[in-house]
């Protein structure tokens, strides 16, 4: 607003006492003091409201003035209560700089004029941010020449005082403004967005972490051929979807404000879009390589095809890369099962909204679009907020599946300066750019692991799930040629399978767990699970429970420490002889004798199975 609108407002009682031709200044604020110097509190363009409790004599006028046309305000409105009048020595600072001075009307409280301009800064802020979010748009509809994401989610915080981010469904920083949410923080604003979301809750939802407000707005979807949300089954989307976090309680926002960050979101879809496009190339790439391996092709064949992914996935590293497959399972209950299983059917189900109508959801979509998010969590590639490494993954799906083709860079130990990559173009995902491992070998512990992979992301991705849905990932071991290629994704799709076999929303299972017991064990019948378990462990559960005797823990330590009795005793804090007896007990109670090899072996494998 203008200084020249303030004298056109009776209600603020002010009188122009110098400065006329000032008046077309721009008012970006206010602030009121009486401090002698209040230069740390002005940013530039404020009106400030003084009642002159700083003047102690004449020469106190014109250092005042000064240090105000120094920090740059607009004016200077003093007040009439203090000394019935504004001094001429005030005025006379004033005109020698040039800042324009009104006279508040005492009747008129300093809070009156604040709150109108506060109002009509505000408004006019709102107004100017707005034509900028549609010109932002109009120009990102057809390509990012807008700047991105950030360049709106600055101008929120810079006009309306807003910190925004925008975080994908595990808590990945896409888009912020300022200081990056910490990794916590966001995967629990992740995580309430997509409880808020399977509970149909009406956006924004109003969520508080730590102590601080959020609003969260979902970012939809908006792309040509896209079913109209008001049709499509929550679940197709709610894995996929972005949203806008914002530090503020939305609550009591005027609906205009709300229209604001409401454009604000589709401006960011048509982003979501334009990434979502630039996936194309590699999700062909992996589904030309995935269709030659399933159907027997040659080796030579499906290396020649890698050979034309490899330049794709990673751009000038002029090495033949390992390979890695992740296979993902995305399953909804039907209605009226309850667990997240759904015998395997791919996702029949009933409608987000829990009515009569089965819905028909194509799990491989949304188990792709999952696992792309999931491969460039920065909890294991080690990148930042938007880091490049999703360019790196291609992703197809068959049916209910998707498969993921990941590759590690094999480099040689002393590569030409050229060919060494920096830190961020050619960092592994397990960390590390290798460029001191033998040439044809991934770096030490480059590869992906299962457990690692999901660790961050879990609990938000449980919300998603609900109580209806489950995640089941397998991890191969890395191959270096197109001959390995069938057996890692047999690995891969086999370790999905023990995952599966597993409780839990969200489970893993790598190639490493194939070579133990626990390849054995998920295909163990149920029945059998069930009264092997009970046999073994029902009497130790019935007297903990009567005596909270706290036999089971200590039988779990025991087994742990390869029946150490100082180790034991040690982990649980424990005298021997205490441990000796709560041993015996466990003894006396089930008939076996924890001294021999196949009694251990029985309750090892009982503990596992329950």
């Amino acid at each position: 607003m203008r200084l020249r609108a303030l004298l056109e407002t009776d209600a603020l009682g002010l009188r122009l006492l110098g400065g006329e031709e000032e008046l077309d200044r721009t008012v970006r604020g206010v602030m009121t003091t009486d401090l002698r110097d209040p230069s740390r509190y002005l940013s530039g363009g404020e009106l400030v409201l003084t009642g002159l409790a700083w003047r102690h004599s004449a020469e106190d006028s014109e250092p005042f003035v000064r240090i105000l046309v120094s920090a740059g305000v607009a004016g200077l409105a003093a007040g009439e209560a203090e000394l019935g009048a504004v001094p001429d020595d005030l005025v006379t600072a004033c005109a020698q700089h040039r800042l324009p001075l009104f006279a508040v009307n005492e009747d008129v409280a300093f809070a009156t004029i604040t709150e109108y301009v506060v109002r009509q800064v505000s408004g006019e802020r709102a107004g100017d941010l707005a034509a900028v979010v549609d010109r932002h748009r109009r120009l990102m509809t057809s390509g990012p020449a807008g700047g991105g994401p950030d360049v709106v989610l600055d101008l929120l915080g810079s006009d309306l005082d807003l910190r925004a981010w925008v975080l994908s469904p595990t808590g990945r920083q896409i888009a912020g403004a300022g200081a990056p949410l910490s990794p916590a923080r966001a995967a629990a604003l992740a995580g309430e967005h997509l409880a808020a979301t399977r509970a149909g809750r009406r956006s924004p939802y109003r969520t508080a972490v730590d102590g601080t407000a959020y609003s969260l707005f979902p970012v939809r979807n908006v792309g040509r051929g896209t079913t109209p949300t008001a049709f499509r089954d929550v679940r197709e989307t709610v894995l996929s979807d972005w949203l806008l976090a914002v530090e503020a309680d939305a609550g009591d926002w005027p609906a205009a404000r709300l229209d604001l960050l409401q454009g604000v979101t589709q401006l960011i879809a048509v982003e979501r879009d334009r990434r979502d496009a630039a996936r194309t190339v590699r999700r062909r790439l992996a589904q030309e390589v995935l269709e030659l391996v399933q159907t027997g092709a040659a080796p030579a064949e499906i290396a020649a095809r890698l050979r034309v992914a490899a330049p794709v996935l990673l751009p000038g590293l002029g090495t033949a890369p390992h390979w890695q497959v992740v296979v993902a399972r995305v399953e909804w209950a039907q209605k009226g099962t309850g667990d997240g299983g759904n015998g395997g059917n791919g996702g029949n189900g009933v409608n987000g909204a829990g009515g009569p109508g089965a819905a028909l959801i194509e799990g491989g979509p949304v188990a792709q679009s999952l696992l792309e998010e999931i491969l460039v969590d920065p909890a294991w590639t080690g990148a930042g907020p938007g880091a490049d490494a999703s360019d790196r993954i291609a992703v197809a799906h068959t049916d209910d599946e998707a498969i993921a083709l990941v590759p590690l860079p094999a480099v040689s130990a002393e590569p030409p300066a050229s060919a060494v990559p920096d830190a961020g173009e050619g960092a592994l995902p397990g960390g590390g750019s290798g460029a001191e491992k033998p040439l044809d070998v991934p770096a030490a512990d480059s590869g992906i692991h299962a457990d690692a992979l999901l660790a961050a992301v879990r609990n938000a991705l449980s919300a998603g799930l609900a109580d209806d849905g489950r995640l089941t990932l397998g991890v191969s071991a890395p191959v270096h040629s197109a001959e390995g290629l069938r057996g890692a994704l047999e690995e891969a799709r086999h370790a999905r399978r023990v995952a599966a076999a597993r409780p839990g929303r969200v489970c893993a299972a790598g190639h490493h767990e194939l070579a133990s017991h626990v390849l054995l064990l998920p295909f163990v019948p149920d029945d059998v699970r069930r009264a092997f378990t009970a046999r073994l462990l029902d009497p130790l559960r019935d007297y903990d429970r009567r005596h909270r005797a706290e036999l089971i823990p200590t039988l779990e330590a025991f087994l742990d420490c390869d029946g150490s009795w100082t180790r034991c005793a040690a982990r649980l804090h424990l005298h021997v002889n205490t441990l000796r007896y709560r041993v015996g007990r466990i003894e006396q109670l089930t008939g076996r004798d924890l001294a021999r090899l196949e009694d251990k072996l029985d309750f090892f494998l009982a503990l596992r199975m329950s």
